[in-house]
C-alpha cells in the first residue's frame, strides 16, 4: 500500500548538480524519518541524508556534507535531494528509505524505492 518512487536520476559532469526527488503514495510523510541511500560500485549501501518529517532538520553524511541538501514539500508529499559540486565518486544508486507507522500502536516499518542511477563524469 506504501509505495516509493524516486526520479531524477542521470549523467552529469564532475561539478555539476542534480536534483532527486522521492514521491510516496499510500500514506503521508508525516511522521515518518525519510532519507537517502546510495550504493556505488563494489561497495555495500551507504547513509546520504535523512530528515525528521515534524522537524525538518537535515542530517548528512561526512562525505556529502556542504555538498547535498535534504528538503521536503508536505503539500506534494515529496522528498527532495539537491546535489551540488558533484563527484565522480558520487557515481551510485540512489535510493530513498522512509521509516514510518502504518498503523496504530505498531512499531514503525521501513521502506524502500527502487532506486535511481546517478552517474558523474570527469
Amino acid at each position: 500500500q506504501v509505495q516509493l518512487v524516486e526520479s531524477g536520476g542521470g549523467l552529469v559532469q564532475a561539478g555539476g548538480s542534480l536534483r532527486l526527488s522521492c514521491a510516496a503514495s499510500g500514506r503521508s510523510f508525516s511522521n515518518s524519518a525519510v532519507g537517502w541511500f546510495r550504493r556505488a560500485p563494489g561497495k555495500e549501501r551507504e547513509f546520504v541524508a535523512g530528515i525528521y518529517w515534524s522537524g525538518g532538520r537535515g542530517y548528512y553524511a561526512d562525505s556529502v556534507k556542504g555538498r547535498f541538501t535534504i528538503s521536503r514539500d508536505n503539500a506534494k508529499n515529496t522528498v527532495y535531494l539537491q546535489m551540488t559540486s558533484l563527484n565522480v565518486e558520487d557515481t551510485a544508486v540512489y535510493s530513498c528509505y522512509a521509516l514510518m507507522k502504518v498503523a496504530p500502536f505498531s512499531p514503525p516499518r521501513d521502506f524502500w524505492g527502487q532506486g535511481t542511477q546517478v552517474t558523474v563524469s570527469s
